[in-house]
């Protein structure tokens, strides 16, 4: 069933991309970057910039027109898996920058294509490296569902040797995320695909890779998350958030409803509270 509504909420995030057909080229070397030539389907203007040699490693970056606000790094989720991608991200850059946010949508190599852990965690943090040394304003990670494991994780990345260089976050925002890897283990969440995801790791991959190991985060986190979420259940917010509160830890749970596929929808309501977050922030 999840791969079924997944499927449905693809066609609908590809209706979002479509005006993107053509505007930014294929990935090129390792740190190029493409700029668009064609017209743009809001104001602004579209880079493609690639952060290594696999053809995941890129980023669409959006910039509007006049000063930003700050920059968002959207992290598209899908379980982390090779078959879902980044035109799950790309109906949100462009609602950002629409309202003045630059926004990053990045793609990242998944479990089936060359990512799990660690590669994975490798390119989220060379993504946000692309984008952001020389961003002026707030940086945000912003990430659904695997993307909010992904955006919480990487406000705490710099804490361990191996991504310890690169601009730090301000702010961290999660949609839906699976912010307890271990309970998503426990509980086969996604056909097993934290299992997938963690591969033959270890026990010790949680304390790099589990965003509930890491808390409190030294930036503010909020948990957008949906009551009626059967996908990835709302225990995974109450969860990190009542951790990391009792840690010390500036984190927020704002509850929604609209299932796990709401807070991506830029019509909803659910992505009102997602702007609204960011409204408090830029």
């Amino acid at each position: 069933m999840a791969h079924l509504r997944l499927d449905r909420r693809a066609l609908l995030a590809g209706l979002g991309v479509a005006a993107l057909a053509g505007c930014a080229s294929e990935p090129g070397p390792p740190g190029s970057r493409t700029t668009d030539a064609g017209e743009q389907p809001v104001a602004g203007g579209l880079e493609r910039i690639t952060y290594g040699d696999d053809p995941s490693q890129w980023v669409d970056v959006h910039t509007p027109d006049g000063t930003s606000r700050g920059l968002v790094v959207v992290i598209h989720g899908g379980f982390w898996k090779a078959e879902y991608g980044a035109e799950y991200g790309a109906p949100l850059a462009l609602d950002l920058v629409g309202r003045g946010w630059t926004a990053a949508n990045v793609e990242y190599r998944r479990v089936g294509n060359g990512g799990g852990f660690p590669e994975t965690l490798d390119d989220i943090h060379a993504a946000i490296g692309a984008v952001a040394a020389d961003a002026d304003g707030p940086v945000i990670t912003l990430g659904h569902s695997a993307g909010g494991h992904l955006a919480t994780w990487a406000g705490a990345r710099q804490r361990f040797d191996r991504w310890a260089d690169g601009p730090a976050l301000t702010h961290v925002i999660s949609q839906a995320g699976v912010l307890d890897l271990e309970a998503a283990v426990a509980d086969g969440l996604g056909a097993d695909a934290a299992a997938a995801f963690l591969g033959d790791a270890g026990e010790t991959a949680y304390d790099q890779a589990d965003p509930l190991t890491q808390v409190p985060l030294d930036v503010p986190m909020w948990a957008v998350h949906a009551t009626d979420d059967d996908i990835v259940p709302f225990s995974q917010a109450t969860t990190y958030v009542e951790a990391a509160t009792a840690a010390g830890a500036e984190a927020t749970l704002v509850e929604v409803a609209g299932g796990h596929f709401g807070v991506i929808e830029p019509t909803s309501d659910a992505w009102a509270a997602c702007v609204k977050v960011l409204d408090t922030i830029g």
